[in-house]
């Protein structure tokens, strides 16, 4: 009984560590280039981002979910966000300056 206690234990820890590693995958790295606070736009220069089937750097206009997110950086701040494609195109779910 300990056995498959112990084992079965040992699986989860294994798989949370792959669960994390695939959402570390999903960030992006970029800097802004614009931002349009009106529209609810960011305009970022990133690397390839393969969450989104984009194997090129580029540079895009994405919407935000959360308007806020356009008050906490500037133009030229680097940045790491995940981001999700909608109907209405790309849209930024998550953003975090470099330190």
């Amino acid at each position: 009984m300990n056995r498959i206690i112990r084992i079965t234990a040992a699986l989860a820890l294994t798989l949370g560590g792959a669960t994390g590693a695939l959402a570390a995958g999903a960030s992006i790295s970029g800097e802004v280039k614009k931002i349009d606070e009106g529209a609810g736009k960011i305009t970022l220069k990133h690397g390839p981002a393969k969450s989104l089937g984009m194997e090129e750097p580029m540079t895009m206009v994405y919407r935000v979910k959360d308007p806020a997110m356009l008050k906490q950086v500037k133009v030229g701040d680097k940045v790491t966000f995940e981001a999700e494609e909608a109907a209405s195109g790309y849209s930024v779910t998550k953003m975090e300056k470099w330190k």
